[in-house]
């Protein structure tokens, strides 16, 4: 039988609507089934209650510990070095000799001055008895007034010889003094530039002490840092190698100008209490507190949703970048809500929240990465986000794969259905030491048995 044209197309119209009429046994179309938006698969998405708690704004930066003062000690005399007291990491006190220099000539230069001191006084004492002579001989009209100005000349002359020696032997017994080298300050040896034999000449460092009086750390900041720290401001450090605060200081000083090469600005913060890892020169980071709030709403920073969008600045003919963030919110744990938040202070993946949360919204940490509004989500717990090499195999698997933790225990069904029910609310660490604690009572159990 002959089929017209009319008909295949006719039949074919027919075969296509009869097609779209199917539906599966839920109600929805096959186009659904295979894919559809109509029947899209809900994300499973792990979520966190809105942090409430103290939050600071912080400027960081690193630098040096040192002694507040750091003092050179310089010989004040020059010769060779004969004997050394004390060495690198020496504690010493004000006063202590540090070291001594040749004294030989010192001493014959002191021995010297004494007895030009002692032929000045002599003949001081010679002149002063002349003057006095010719004066009396002149009020009885004794002498003459030249007579009576020769001896007062020889006075004078002799009263100033008397005075230089006296001088002379002042400085000769200093630099004999001086052939001990003594520390000025308490404090450490930090550095020692010569040994014993080597020549030491004024103007040269011999050691170097740092003072124990107290400890400082110098940082520079660029301008709106620098700016936002004053004074009196608190702070903490912590030494490279160490995971808590190593150090506590407050901003003592604070340079009134930034450096022209550099553009930044000193800070220098006093050590007010230090632990065992502080001592000089150790690299530190200083955290400055410039604000701190106590009652924030904080979410992690990897929960937040970035977007970004590209505007033309019309008076500078620019291509600027304009970010805006938001976080996803389940609401009645099978839906994503998305919020637009106003952002606050940062400390490090900590960022608070001015305004679009509530303290008692439940934000999506996990999985918000795709979402949009409205998405159908499925809210899991930590165990669903596992690395696969991370989870228990063997034993019986539940309906969703995933491995029953407590399947291969020897348990009754209500003994497992009453800790399944208590690990619903624990996190992963606390279900898994939970975990452990049953096969512990379990095993204990069983060797008593025997």
């Amino acid at each position: 039988m002959k089929i017209s044209y009319l008909q295949i197309v006719a039949l074919s119209i027919l075969l296509i609507s009869c097609g779209n009429d199917n539906s599966n046994e839920s109600g929805q179309s096959n186009f659904s089934r295979f894919g559809g938006n109509g029947a899209r698969q809900a994300t499973s998405v792990e979520t966190n209650i809105v942090e409430v708690g103290q939050i600071a704004d912080q400027v960081r930066s690193f630098g040096n510990v040192k002694a507040q003062n750091v003092i050179s000690v310089l010989p004040q005399v020059s010769n060779r070095i004969t004997e050394i007291y004390v060495d690198l990491g020496d504690t010493v006190r004000q006063g202590e000799a540090l070291a001594k220099i040749y004294d030989a000539t010192f001493r014959d230069q002191l021995s010297q001055a004494e007895s030009q001191l002692e032929q000045s006084r002599i003949a001081l004492r010679r002149d002063s008895s002349e003057y006095q002579r010719q004066q009396s001989l002149m009020e009885r009209d004794l002498t003459s007034e030249s007579e009576l100005d020769i001896a007062q000349a020889a006075y004078q002359s002799s009263r100033a010889q008397f005075e230089s020696a006296r001088s002379s032997l002042t400085q000769a017994q200093e630099d004999f003094n001086n052939t001990i080298v003594r520390s000025p300050v308490d404090g450490v040896i930090t550095n020692r530039a010569l040994e014993v034999g080597d020549l030491a000449t004024t103007g040269t460092e011999l050691f170097q002490i740092a003072s124990t009086n107290g400890y400082e750390s110098r940082i520079y900041l660029p301008v709106q840092d620098w700016r936002a720290v004053k004074v009196g401001q608190e702070v903490s450090l912590r030494i490279s190698n160490e995971s808590g605060i190593s150090a506590e200081g407050v901003v003592s000083r604070k340079s009134p100008q930034l450096d022209a090469t550099t553009g930044l600005g000193e800070v220098v913060i006093t050590l007010t209490s230090v632990g065992n890892a502080v001592y000089p020169g150790v690299l530190a980071e200083n955290v400055i507190n410039i604000t701190t709030k106590d009652r924030a709403l904080i979410v992690p920073r990897s929960a937040l949703v970035e977007q970004v969008e590209t505007v033309i600045n019309p008076e500078s003919n620019t291509i600027e970048l304009e970010r805006s963030y938001s976080v996803f919110v389940s609401r009645g744990d099978s839906v994503a809500e998305r919020r637009e938040l106003e952002l606050g202070i940062e400390q490090g993946d900590r960022i608070e929240v001015l305004s679009g949360l509530l303290p008692n919204d439940r934000i999506i940490v996990t999985g918000q990465s795709g979402l949009d509004d409205g998405a159908r989500i499925n809210v899991a717990t930590g165990d669903q986000f596992q690395a696969p090499q991370e989870r228990q195999i063997g034993g019986n698997a539940n309906e969703s794969g995933r491995q029953a933790p407590l399947a291969n225990m020897n348990m009754t069904d209500e003994e497992r259905a009453a800790a399944r029910e208590k690990m619903q609310n624990m996190s992963r660490e606390e279900r898994m030491a939970y975990l452990r604690e049953l096969r512990q009572q379990q095993a204990d159990s069983t060797s008593n048995g025997q």
